[in-house]
Parts: C-alpha cells; sequence; structure tokens
C-alpha cells in the first residue's frame, strides 16, 4: 500500500464532498493560490490506498497553476459503499463513477491519473467514453493482471477476508511485513490502520479481484485515447518495469522514470513525479 507521510492536508488543500450523479465521493481538493487555474487534475488512488496518497503532490501541482481532485473510490476509506455485496464494484461500474466525478468537475475537460488499481479503472473510463479527458496517466500501473507474486498475495488477503474481521487482517497483514522485514516506518501507523478498518471488504475482494485477472486493454485504450503518460518508478513489484515499458511504445506514450522511486512515485518521490506531470499536463492543456 501506499503509505502517504501524513494525512493531514497541506496549506491550500480541504476535505470536500464531490457530489455526483452516482452518489458521494469524499476528495480533497487543492487550489492554486494564485487564482489562475491551468487546469483540473481527477486523481485515482491504488488498491487499499486514498486520497491521501496524494498529499505530498498537492503543494507542487498548485503551484504550477492546476487544481487538484484526489478522491476516494466507492467503498474506500472515506467514501462509504455496500460492505457485503461485490456488484457496486465491478470494474464496469467503478469506471461510470470515474466518468459521473469528471462530470461534475466539468465543463472543461480534466486530467485523470490513476495510481496502480487506479489506472486499471481510469482506463476503463477511457474506454467507455474518452470525451471528458485532456490527458491520461497511468501511474505504476501495467497492461493487465499483476505480477504472480502480487497475484498471490492479494489470493492470500481475500482467504483472509473471507474468514476474519478487518481487524484480524490488518494484525496479519503488519505481521507479514515484519517477518518479511518490509516495515515502512514512514507514515501514521494509526491513520494507515483506521483507513485499512474503513475500507469494504467487499470492495477489496472485488478489487482484488480485478488486480489479478485483468485482461490486456491496451489495443482498446490506444484506439480511443486522449494524450497518455505512463509514469513509474525505476522499480515496481506489481508490473515490471519493461513491461510498463513496451506498454508505453503500444500507446505512443509520453514515460516517465523517476529515479529512487518504486511503486508510489507518488510517495516515494514526490517532487519529482509533480514535475513530470505538471510538464506533460503543460504540453497538453484542457479546452
Amino acid at each position: 500500500m501506499s503509505r502517504p507521510p501524513t494525512f493531514t492536508p497541506p496549506p491550500g488543500t480541504r476535505a470536500h464532498t464531490l457530489r455526483t450523479a452516482r452518489g458521494d465521493f469524499a476528495a480533497l481538493i487543492g487550489e492554486p493560490a494564485s487564482g489562475a487555474v491551468r487546469g483540473t487534475a481527477l486523481l485515482l488512488p491504488g488498491f487499499t490506498g486514498s486520497k491521501e496518497d496524494f498529499i505530498a503532490l498537492n503543494e507542487p501541482l498548485c503551484a504550477a497553476g492546476y487544481r487538484t481532485v484526489a478522491v476516494d473510490g466507492r467503498g474506500q476509506y472515506q467514501t462509504p459503499g455496500p460492505t457485503d455485496d461485490e456488484r457496486p464494484y465491478a470494474p464496469a461500474e467503478l469506471a461510470r463513477d470515474v466518468l459521473a466525478q469528471a462530470a461534475t468537475l466539468g465543463p472543461a475537460k480534466v486530467h485523470l491519473l490513476g495510481h496502480s488499481l487506479g489506472g486499471l479503472i481510469a482506463r476503463a473510463a477511457v474506454i467507455a467514453d474518452a470525451a471528458p479527458f485532456a490527458s491520461l496517466t497511468l501511474m505504476s500501473s501495467g497492461p493487465a493482471a499483476v505480477a504472480e507474486a502480487q497475484r498471490q498475495r492479494i489470493g492470500l488477503l481475500r482467504d483472509a477476508l473471507a474468514a476474519l474481521g478487518m481487524a484480524q487482517v490488518w494484525e496479519a497483514m503488519r505481521a507479514l511485513d515484519a517477518a518479511e522485514d518490509v516495515v515502512d516506518v514512514r507514515g501514521d501507523e494509526d491513520a494507515l490502520r483506521q483507513r485499512w478498518l474503513s475500507n469494504s471488504p467487499a470492495q477489496l475482494i472485488a478489487t482484488g479481484r480485478q488486480l489479478r485477472t485483468e485482461p490486456d486493454r491496451v489495443a482498446e485504450l490506444a484506439a480511443v485515447a486522449p494524450p497518455v503518460h505512463v509514469l513509474s518508478g525505476e522499480r515496481d513489484d506489481a508490473w515490471p518495469v519493461p513491461l510498463l515499458d513496451e506498454m508505453a511504445r503500444h500507446l505512443k506514450a509520453k514515460r516517465t522514470v523517476i529515479p529512487g522511486a518504486e511503486h508510489s512515485p507518488n510517495t516515494d518521490r514526490p517532487a519529482e513525479t509533480a514535475a513530470a506531470l505538471a510538464a506533460f499536463w503543460h504540453h497538453h492543456p484542457a479546452a
């Protein structure tokens, strides 16, 4: 999971309820201090993540003139959703949520960014209707299902969610991280735990299935997409970096690799990531 160093929004960023035709979504909105807005960016977090994963990007992106709207998806952290019904979390349903969010932020086109699972959801939204989007950035998000090791981990999580409560699963995950010596000291542990406990188990099971079974939709995206940016760290345990390179070539996309970053360049190297995003959006302004 992404581990934002803080859950406290920076100056100029406010909590907001984004009201759409498909329901309300918890959001963090950052506004350029100058009042001169070059465009709006809709930011979708990854699996087990939340809108707070983009907090470190807000100040540099707002300074570059961009209004940022980071959202919790349906059933994710502070956006409610069914806890025992997986149907509202089908890929097509989550894509419709994104289209409804873009419609609320319109009429100008928005720059759409999805991190990891958020990239798969963003891609589905663009394939369904590319008209609302000035550009698409796939951040650490690949062409199809995640790598085998990650599929196995998600399968273990699915089995645990079927048998245990959310608090028990959290403790099991932390114990597994400790056993594998991958505990990350960054971030507010209490806030991370509360975020986990606030997720819908049905959402985690359904979106975990999507990560494990997602088909390759690169050709579909290439046929309809606005300008595309494929951005990642120099290492990635979900989708191998050479696979991301190949996907970018097929999409004729801008390709950015952030040195020193892994699966979450938004939290690993936020300044460099924000600079790359702003440069891409400058080159493809919203109408």
